[in-house]
């Protein structure tokens, strides 16, 4: 294998699962050459992924001998496998030891802040990139809140509202589920603190087309990836309520596909609001499927870091390593809508205490708008 087709190689890991078909198809349509890397021989022979000459490769965590067989000739690795907490530091320590880049698309908490922790150093050291978190639940919202933060130093506080229209969730975020009992945790004055429970209720004012919107405070794991690079004093993430129930309802079910990408017709923006004394930044997306959306973002990243976009290595955040609004608005419209803007001296309500978000108005003043 030349060097060349070595950089275009990217292993995946999890590629069976439903994120990871996503992000197989997407390396496809961007010109890389994914291979294909799963626990279950049946499940990879089953996969269809012959049908688009894609290698396919089996690995054990519990047998590091075979992930490095595995990751052998990739030059990145995308672990698409969950619960990652019982992935992550396996499929991480072979990519460190192969000198390659490792991402992954965890939610949880936990396994994100671990894996900064444990091969922030290793990786540095290796000249690679450790990124977990790079998906729809964290690292988009750490882009999201890089670019409303523009150039402060500093913030206030940062608050996340997600809204999806609902919420049919995949077996493996099931599993996850059930394995990811660890405290949630958000940030207080600059410091991890856990998650009071019951929170207050509260109530978010999103933009079209999802308005008025009952929320809970459902943190994952942007708060410990923001936490890695932004000073905030205050850092909380709220989630609509009626996603909540269908994903607490053990009857809905999975995802179905809505289009030739196999793309469901869920749909879903974030709602960054940023505060400084009375000033307020703001940074909103609009996009389509949480799993499928998953994809691209991911893959611009790899295409990033090979294509020498990245800002230096070790375990890294991606508003951190990343221009986060080029990287925004290179997903856009294909994949997304996204707009950042700014109130100047502006007041603003917090929330926490029964109260919604800011209504947007027409103080709001454009610094990007992505095409439509």
């Amino acid at each position: 294998m030349t060097m060349q087709e070595h950089r275009r190689s990217i292993a995946v890991f999890g590629a069976s699962g439903h994120t990871g078909r996503f992000v197989v198809a997407q390396l496809l349509r961007r010109g890389f050459e994914p291979l294909a890397i799963g626990r279950d021989r049946g499940k990879m022979t089953d996969s269809g992924f012959q049908e688009t000459s894609v290698p396919i490769r089996t690995a054990s965590i519990d047998d590091p001998a075979s992930l490095d067989r595995a990751l052998a000739g990739a030059a990145a690795v995308i672990n698409c496998a969950g619960p990652f907490l019982d992935t992550a530091d396996g499929v991480a320590a072979a990519a460190l030891r192969a000198r390659i880049h490792y991402l992954d698309v965890t939610a949880e908490q936990a396994s994100a802040q671990a894996t900064f922790d444990r091969f922030g150093d290793r990786a540095k050291d290796a000249g690679v990139v450790v990124i977990p978190a790079m998906g729809f639940y964290g690292g988009f919202a750490d882009l999201l809140a890089t670019a409303a933060m523009g150039d402060w130093d500093c913030a206030d506080e940062i608050r996340l509202g997600i809204a999806l229209d609902s919420w049919h969730p995949t077996q493996g975020t099931r599993i996850t589920g059930q394995r990811n009992t660890a405290q949630r945790l958000v940030m207080e004055d600059g410091k991890f603190v856990a998650l009071a429970q019951p929170a207050a209720p509260t109530s978010w004012d999103f933009p079209e087309p999802f308005g008025r919107q009952d929320v809970s405070q459902v943190p994952f794991s942007e708060i410990p990836v923001i936490a890695r690079h932004l000073r905030v004093g205050r850092l909380r993430t709220y989630l609509n309520n009626a996603p909540l129930r269908d994903l607490r309802d053990s009857t809905t079910p999975p995802p179905i596909a809505a289009d030739d990408r196999g793309r469901s017709a869920q749909t879903f923006l974030v709602d960054v609001i940023v505060q400084k004394g009375s000033r307020i930044r703001r940074a909103t997306a609009q996009g389509r499927d949480i799993y499928a959306f998953t994809a691209p973002l991911v893959v611009e990243a790899v295409a990033r870091i090979l294509d020498g976009r990245a800002r230096g290595s070790g375990a890294r955040a991606p508003g951190e390593i990343f221009d986060s609004t080029d990287l925004l608005g290179a997903l856009a419209p294909e994949y997304l809508r996204f707009e950042a803007g700014r109130w100047p001296g502006d007041g603003v309500t917090r929330l926490g205490e029964g109260h919604s978000a800011p209504r947007r108005s027409h103080h709001l003043t454009t610094l990007y708008s992505s095409p439509v």
